[in-house]
């Protein structure tokens, strides 16, 4: 087990591959070794990479986020899963453009699709407090992501996802994913159903 720190708050753990079999956007059980506490954290790394990664947001009050960055490296951790059903079809990646809409470490699920999946049309909109939680942001097609930036200001998009989809043109061919915290979810579903874009288009995770 190795771990990455991003920022203050939000870190990289790295495991060992062992044969470990999942779908991009999956997501698991993590937590220490016999400490009988796990937490869900969707996959980051890519499909065919020999490790697997987890994206995390420290909670400092938390029981497992802050026991694993503080971790020996070579520690054991225990996995369960993979679970759930926040992927994509690899039939669709031909004839589909997607657009990933997520808030925090609610990227990580996109992070997985854009390395497995070198031939996807995505365009992804991230939304952030602060310029310092742009993770890992050179692993995607700088033209392909927006970051909205709701706290400190920034020369780039000031404001909430939500803000960004209201002055934004929506198609209702493109298929949306969208992943973060319930409010904004429920905000974004709400515009984009008013825009005309199909229940059947629009897939949703909810982190907390």
């Amino acid at each position: 087990m190795e771990v990455r720190d991003l920022s203050e708050s939000t870190y990289v753990i790295r495991l060992e591959r062992d044969g470990f079999s999942f779908k991009p956007g999956q997501c698991v059980n993590l937590g220490l070794k016999g400490s009988g506490i796990n937490r869900e954290y969707s996959t980051y790394s890519g499909v065919d990479d020999p490790y697997l990664e987890f994206l995390i947001k420290e909670v400092k009050a938390g029981t497992v986020s802050p026991g694993l960055r503080k971790a020996e490296p070579g520690s054991e951790v225990e996995l369960h899963g993979p679970y759930g059903s926040f992927f994509i079809d690899p039939e669709k990646i031909k004839s589909s453009q997607f657009v990933f809409i997520g808030t925090g470490t609610g990227i990580a699920p996109f992070h997985s699709f854009v390395l497995s999946y070198p031939n996807l049309d995505y365009q992804i909109i991230n939304g952030i407090r602060e310029v310092s939680e742009q993770h890992d942001y050179q692993d995607y097609d700088p033209s392909r992501i927006a970051c909205c930036v709701s706290r400190k200001k920034w020369d780039g998009f000031n404001g909430r996802v939500s803000d960004y989809l209201k002055q934004m043109e929506i198609s209702l061919d493109k298929v949306y994913y969208l992943c973060g915290n319930q409010g904004m979810i429920h905000d974004t579903y709400d515009i984009l159903r008013q825009a005309g874009v199909s229940g059947d288009k629009i897939f949703t995770e909810a982190f907390f």
